[in-house]
């Protein structure tokens, strides 16, 4: 069981409804444990964030210093000061001092034009930040009257669609019953892998948000199936070549590793993969089955950073095999199939 702190990113385009949802969660009794960090309003302080929500006359806070509040529920919450990394290491190091209560889980919610590529790059190349923290998921919010538009006219839109985890489609109460079945469509060309919700009126259900990427926290389990959310099928007719992708297109295919398999060799291979075509790589997870390592492996890399790998150790699969989740924009998946098949 991995011990480090999970940690979910919320994101979603401009207007799509992340702060309703978030002031929703943080009213929820299964939250109480949770960290928040909020990098959405600039230099408005928590207290104005809280004042334009509907749980204003709900919360009850202790100001820890000017920039973090304990809600009654048990949920901290701080706003953005400086880089997101010293955010989160003075949250660890506070927490480690029990200046703070000890939070279970963290959740970021970014700025609705943020990319969430580079922001967990950066989060895997620190390493303070990669011993305490890893990511359960990526929740992305979706605007059920705008969202097709703004993913087809947005690049950051179709970015935070391509490499969610969860998505959530949001003011559901405003959209037609073919505006919705048309953006579940959508979504599923873009992102087969990503589990989909409805919010209304920012109610959700927190089981759909947290603890839902490699591990388990209720069972203490690894769950490396579910978290890898390969997709069922493949776009690319039985019997054809794949075809390298136009610039803006984003693309989603499984590789399945040849039998046998051994780290030492497919590392290398990740790092130059990595190297090579970081900028258009959004994400690459996996699961590998290696002869030289005494569990399976759990790999994931961002643009151009691996993130270490992590040993599933108690967990197997009856039939075990070594597959490789590739989520791009504008990629050649032939060129990227014949790199790792070449192990």
């Amino acid at each position: 069981m991995d011990k480090r702190i999970p940690v979910t990113l919320l994101t979603g385009f401009l207007g799509s409804g992340k702060t309703t949802l978030l002031n929703k969660l943080l009213h929820d009794p299964a939250m109480k444990d949770t960290a928040v960090i909020i990098n959405e309003l600039g230099d408005a302080g928590l207290d104005q964030i809280f004042a334009n929500s509907n749980l204003a006359e709900n919360i009850e806070n202790e100001h820890i210093d000017d920039n973090t509040v304990l809600l009654s529920s048990g949920c901290l919450c701080c706003t953005l000061k400086n880089e997101l990394a010293d955010t989160m290491r003075d949250l660890f190091f506070k927490r480690a001092l029990q200046a703070i209560p000890e939070f279970k889980r963290l959740i970021i919610e970014t700025t609705g034009m943020a990319d969430p590529g580079p922001i967990l790059g950066n989060l895997m190349n620190e390493p303070v930040i990669e011993s305490t923290y890893r990511l359960d998921a990526v929740v992305v919010t979706i605007d059920a009257v705008y969202g097709l538009q703004q993913i087809t006219d947005n690049i950051e839109a179709l970015k935070q669609v391509a490499v969610a985890d969860v998505l959530l489609i949001t003011k559901t109460d405003l959209a037609t019953v073919e505006q919705i079945n048309e953006l579940k469509e959508k979504l599923i060309t873009i992102n087969l892998g990503a589990t989909q919700h409805r919010v209304l009126n920012g109610e959700l259900d927190p089981q759909f948000v947290i603890d839902v990427g490699l591990f388990d926290i209720a069972t203490k389990q690894a769950e490396p199936q579910r978290w890898l959310r390969a997709p069922l099928k493949t776009a690319t007719p039985k019997g054809t070549l794949p075809q390298k992708a136009h610039d803006d297109e984003i693309v989603s295919f499984t590789v399945f590793m040849p039998k046998p398999l051994n780290w030492r060799d497919l590392k290398p291979v990740i790092l130059n993969l990595c190297q090579i075509h970081g900028k258009n790589l959004l994400r690459l997870k996996g699961i590998i089955h290696a002869e030289d390592q005494p569990a399976p492996l759990a790999i994931h890399a961002v643009h151009f950073t691996p993130y270490p790998p992590t040993l599933l150790e108690g967990w197997d699969e009856d039939e075990p095999i070594s597959r490789i989740v590739i989520i791009g924009k504008g990629i050649d998946e032939l060129t990227i199939r014949k790199t790792l098949m070449q192990v």
